[in-house]
């Protein structure tokens, strides 16, 4: 490989990665323009098409598949070993890419930042916020911020909230217009705001146990988000009943402005933890930030 092909191959990754050249141009922090050119020059000199291109879409070719299998994970040892340089340095330095659910962000990571960024100002944090499952080794995050039951048992988790529990809520007035449900098995009769998940497109199934029955129930309803906050406010207008999680209700709960439901069938579960692959090297940027957002009772 000759010296000049190693600038135009990682532009080439950003690309075929992003599966857009807007977006690889974002990332790399160049124009759309010089990613067109590395590509065209790169392809020239290798003698081989490695993008098909159209006007709406960009996409490796069988050859640049190929290509892209074998220069990833070299590419990735290359960032590890520069990592471990950088982790030598006295002083928590570097960008911590994160993924994290809306409700963590909001709630868990947003209101410590500050802090943390004021403390420790040679680290820039990138924050991607998603609610799905998110392969943090492929896209090349850091960190993630899940519920715990929902993380991988290859990774290594730090709790930074205390335990859940579901709730299961609508208005005074809902209730006078329909029985309470005493069992999962009533929801059928009601109507429930749903979530649907943006990842996969399927609806949740709301989850309950109890005496160590498991059950989860697709709930009917005419209403359909992938907002907790707006299902919350969806449940405070009557629409109808909402899953939530307790603690994004106690103060309405308290007011009385929501009445709680089917409060025996959900019990605790693990709450919020940052998690990363058991075998990432721990960089002083990220074990700061774990100190940063780790639970103590």
């Amino acid at each position: 490989m000759r010296r000049e092909d190693w600038p135009d191959l990682v532009v080439f990754a950003a690309i075929a990665e992003e599966r857009s050249f807007k977006k690889a141009a974002a990332k790399l922090g160049v124009s759309t323009s010089a990613l067109s050119h590395s590509m065209s020059a790169l392809e020239e000199r290798l003698g081989v098409r490695l993008l098909q291109r159209t006007t709406r879409s960009v996409a490796p070719t069988e050859a640049g598949e190929r290509l892209l299998k074998t220069l990833g994970p070299a590419m990735a040892d290359i960032t590890t070993a520069v990592d471990h340089l950088v982790a030598h340095r006295e002083r928590p330095a570097g960008t911590l890419r994160l993924t994290v659910h809306r409700t963590a962000a909001r709630r868990f990571l947003g209101p410590r930042l500050p802090a943390f960024m004021r403390q420790h100002p040679d680290i820039a944090v990138e924050v991607a916020v998603e609610d799905g499952w998110t392969d943090i080794v492929a896209r090349r995050f850091d960190a993630g911020i899940r519920i715990g039951e929902s993380i991988d048992k290859d990774m290594v988790s730090v709790r930074i909230a205390p335990d859940e529990r579901a709730a299961i809520v609508a208005t005074p007035e809902y209730f006078t217009r329909h029985p309470k449900p005493r069992t999962p098995h009533d929801l059928g009769a009601h109507r429930c705001v749903n979530y649907r998940h943006v990842s996969s497109g399927a609806l949740y199934r709301w989850e309950f146990e109890k005496d160590g029955r498991v059950l989860n129930v697709s709930a009917e309803g005419t209403f359909i988000c992938n907002d907790g906050d707006l299902m919350i406010t969806a449940a405070l207008g009557g629409i109808g009943l909402t899953y939530t999680w307790e603690s994004e209700v106690t103060d309405h709960l308290a007011s009385g402005a929501l009445v709680r439901v089917l409060e025996d069938w959900c019990p605790p579960f693990p709450g919020n933890f940052l998690y990363y692959p058991s075998r990432h090297h721990v960089t002083p940027a990220l074990r700061a930030l774990i100190e940063a957002l780790r639970y103590r009772p």
